[in-house]
């Protein structure tokens, strides 16, 4: 290396008359850097669109719109990426260039740069593998917990394979381009003449952050060639500047006096009339005519399990055969679909019974303290009300939120090394989490108290790793296995509780936290978010099924009201066997586009103040323009718009059962 850097000219007179016109001058390699990640950037597009295949829809406006707006969005992100390394061509001094180490430095440099670039790519590539999606919220978020993020990616990939060949990719480019980045530096230079580049390279971000905004890419109705539209770096700054999205400032609205008459109207029903007549008051009073059932309740949350794994919804690979003798055993929801796509959405929705709020989930926000939970009803009824968790529940700031909202945490570190069998970045393999469980159960019992948990599974989840011989799929086998282990362990779990003095007493409430895939043909697939739920408790519930449209939001209401429970409430789902016909609706979200559904139509909120009336289909995800309905629309708006004012103002926390 050294006899080729040696090489390299020391006299720019020659070299200068080889260098293309617009490479000849102080600010030669900002373009060149920018053109090897338009370049790159137009690789991966079209990687992306290769990947997706027929789902894209590649006709010739498709095409257009893919690689002409992603070419508006590769420059955006691009003054942005390289304005650092404009200021530092700027502040250089000629003499500087003269130093002979400073080749090596600058060979250094544009090597790490590109190794960025390709790095970049290489994550974007994997991120559009598991989720369908150029880098958005999700990305940002992973960034704040590297440990399980970073590990979870050296379980399911070759990492040091791949860092390496990026790495020699990323030199070899260098050395291969040095003749021109450096015969571009030693051009001489003034700093007057430096000046009108620097203003440019300046004004370019700037025009950006004013003109340029991740949603005009939203043109067409299928949502990949949205995605492929956008630039994934610019995606992912564009996020985290959004994170949070005030509703009021970013959605339809109604006058808040009308949003909230509106969903005063929908929230009662016949044994949960509204506590008072205060306007923007949306607590009701639950009370059943028959007595209380302090049974106990093992809430289970299971990792990514959609419906379509269920032979109920039609699987044939027999993944689920215990979770399919559960339903048919028990109360099957047959038509349930969940708030979001991402744990904490679940999570959310299953302990507050609130719609899917814009942006950050509340379980994440600064304001999660003290919030009217399922956990806390349990508690006030003398329960001990717990949350359990494979993992370690700073992630995702779980032991923030449930030790602050009545439940006491149980994370991995509670969990005994003896009792686990096996263990990834994500947590203790399934069984052993359910092993803590019923230690938790048996303590409760003991004390002579009910118990109420919250258990929040992790095995189904990459790299889908488990014990050896649990299942007839060899472990880190792909989602089948990861599946079909998650479903043995749920099997194992009740045949052990069954032996229990507490099980006749107990009621299990088995559902996802959200699907396996969030991808799908539109910016809400509705079969994206369709989830089963079945409750289990074989001497109080009989076997059934409930065919009605349902939200995951619903089940902490039904749950109680299943066992009759008096309760101040504070929720906002319903308790769906209370609940008249007709009246059915159900919540799906992204951190931006909000959902309402009801019937045969879904009405989309987006963050530009936008509006859509869709017809979904259910099968495979896409949706078609509904004619208009206002009063649909109004419905939508009142839900989402009362719901963020009431979280902001106080009117959801707690104030006893």
């Amino acid at each position: 290396m050294p006899s080729i850097l040696n090489a390299l000219p020391a006299q720019p007179g020659s070299q200068r008359s080889r260098l293309p016109g617009w490479l000849a001058h102080r600010f030669g390699p900002w373009l060149l850097l920018v053109a090897l990640f338009g370049l790159l950037s137009l690789a991966t597009r079209l990687a992306l669109l290769l990947k997706t295949g027929a789902q894209a829809e590649p006709t010739p406006l498709h095409l257009l719109q893919i690689f002409l707006l992603g070419s508006y969005f590769d420059l955006a992100a691009a003054s942005y990426l390289f304005l650092p390394l404009a200021l530092l061509l700027f502040v250089l001094p000629d003499r500087l260039y003269r130093w002979p180490p400073l080749r090596w430095l600058w060979l250094a440099g544009f090597a790490l740069w590109l190794f960025l670039l390709l790095f970049s790519a290489a994550a974007e590539w994997t991120f559009w593998e598991e989720f369908g999606s150029r880098f958005n919220f999700i990305a940002v978020d992973y960034l704040l917990y590297t440990h399980e993020v970073i590990g979870n990616i050296r379980e399911s990939y070759p990492v040091g394979a791949i860092l390496a060949g990026l790495a020699t990719a990323a030199l070899l480019i260098s050395l291969a381009l040095r003749h021109a980045w450096w015969a571009s530096l030693q051009v001489p230079s003034h700093y007057r003449g430096r000046a009108p580049w620097l203003l440019v390279l300046c004004a370019l971000p700037l025009l950006s952050f004013y003109t340029v905004d991740a949603r005009q890419k939203a043109l067409s109705d299928n949502r990949y060639v949205n995605a492929l539209s956008g630039n994934g770096v610019y995606e992912f700054f564009a996020a985290a500047y959004n994170n949070e999205l005030d509703y009021p400032s970013f959605y339809r609205t109604l006058p808040l006096d009308q949003a909230f008459a509106r969903l005063r109207r929908q929230l009662p029903t016949p044994h949960s009339p509204l506590a008072s007549t205060n306007p923007h008051d949306l607590t009701r009073l639950v009370a059943y005519p028959e007595p209380e059932q302090h049974l106990n309740v093992l809430l289970i949350s299971v990792e990514s399990l959609s419906a379509d794994f269920m032979a109920r919804f039609g699987n044939s690979q027999g993944l689920t055969p215990n979770l399919d003798s559960l339903a048919r055993q028990g109360l099957l929801f047959t038509r349930l679909y969940a708030n979001g796509t991402r744990t904490v959405r679940g999570l959310e929705s299953l302990a507050l019974s609130v719609p899917p709020t814009p942006g950050q989930s509340i379980v994440k926000r600064p304001q999660h303290a003290g919030l009217f939970s399922l956990g806390q009803v349990f508690a006030s009824k003398g329960y001990a009300a717990r949350y359990l968790y494979g993992g370690y529940g700073y992630f995702d700031n779980m032991n923030a939120f449930f030790s602050a909202n009545g439940y006491q945490v149980v994370d991995r570190s509670a969990i005994p090394a003896a009792r686990i069998h096996h263990e990834n970045i994500w947590g203790v393999a399934d069984e052993d989490l359910f092993s803590q469980a019923l230690d938790e159960a048996d303590a409760a019992y003991l004390a002579g108290k009910p118990s109420f948990m919250h258990i929040m599974t992790t095995s189904n989840h990459r790299p889908f790793t488990y014990p050896d011989g649990r299942i007839d799929i060899p472990s880190h086998s792909g989602r089948a296995g990861g599946v079909k282990y998650s479903d043995w362990a749920i099997g194992d779990f009740i045949a052990r509780a069954r032996q229990k003095p507490w099980f006749d007493d107990t009621v299990f409430l088995i559902v996802a936290d959200h699907c396996a895939s969030s991808a799908g043909k539109s910016d809400l697939p509705l079969n994206r978010y369709h989830i089963p739920a079945l409750i289990y408790s074989p001497k109080h519930v009989a076997p059934a099924e409930f065919d009605r449209l349902a939200s995951q939001m619903d089940l902490a209401p039904t749950l109680l009201g299943l066992l009759h429970f008096r309760y101040t409430s504070r929720f906002l789902g319903y308790d769906l066997f209370d609940l008249q016909p007709g009246r059915e609706r159900a919540f799906i979200g992204t951190y931006q586009d909000l959902g309402f559904l009801r019937g045969e139509r879904l009405v989309k909120l987006d963050a530009r103040h936008g509006a859509q009336l869709l017809k979904p289909n259910e099968q495979d995800g896409s949706a078609q323009p509904a004619p208009p309905d206002p009063e649909l629309l109004a419905d939508a708006i009142s839900w989402y718009q009362a719901t963020a004012w009431a979280y902001g103002h106080g009117g959801l926390r707690w104030q006893g059962g």
